[in-house]
């Protein structure tokens, strides 16, 4: 599996382009923003987008997700369905954060712990991770060490947990039970900053050292 980061948004969100090399088959984890953008660079690796995965539903994470429905009839996989709220409040979220407005969606699936979702030929295993948000997700390709945390832990921090149904303890157990456990040297990408990995964060991390 192959990947490409793009960041979009004036919170610079990592968005990730994730493709199957045998199929040419992608997904966009986490459009915030900047469609086009992230449409140019699926043209530029000459792969086919064929869903959109969420990690959660912030704007600066989802806000691009309706445009990729309505106008490309793109599926969407993810959060969990605790991010309900923060979907149904997508235009209340483009007000907050002064972004473009942002229609609401429902999502085709919603995931749940220990789910797994495909890319081409890829699978990956979703973790159900709450604390940011009640109803965050990662994604976890086992075979390539990688993982896509969104908002759940970054390079010397983790994520924040003063926003509504946000949980600093959860946040830590899913972290220190869930996430760390997959070993030191998985790399993983985070929402915003530079990728590293969980050995790295284990020893470093002030949060969760």
């Amino acid at each position: 599996m192959k990947f490409r980061t793009i960041p979009v948004t004036p919170f610079q969100q990592n968005c990730t382009l994730i493709w199957c090399e045998e199929t040419k088959k992608a997904a966009v984890v986490d459009p915030g923003g900047e469609v086009e953008r992230i449409l140019s660079a699926v043209t530029e690796e000459g792969v086919v987008l064929e869903k959109v995965l969420l990690t959660h539903a912030h704007i600066d994470h989802a806000g691009g997700t309706a445009e990729l429905m309505q106008t490309h009839k793109l599926p969407v996989e993810g959060p969990h369905i605790d991010d309900k709220f923060w979907i149904d409040g997508m235009a209340e979220q483009s007000r907050m954060f002064n972004f473009p407005v942002c229609d609401s969606f429902t999502p085709d699936r919603w995931l749940n712990d220990q789910d797994q979702v495909a890319v081409g030929n890829q699978r990956l295993e979703v973790i159900h991770c709450p604390g940011h948000t009640p109803g965050h997700v990662v994604f976890f390709h086992a075979a390539e060490k990688l993982l896509l945390v969104g908002d759940v832990l970054f390079r010397g921090s983790i994520g924040r947990t003063d926003f509504p149904r946000g949980n600093h303890a959860d946040l830590i157990q899913a972290i220190k039970e869930k996430i760390l456990p997959l070993g030191d040297d998985v790399m993983f990408i985070p929402g915003h900053g530079p990728n590293s990995e969980l050995g790295v964060e284990r020893l470093t991390n002030p949060f969760i050292r």
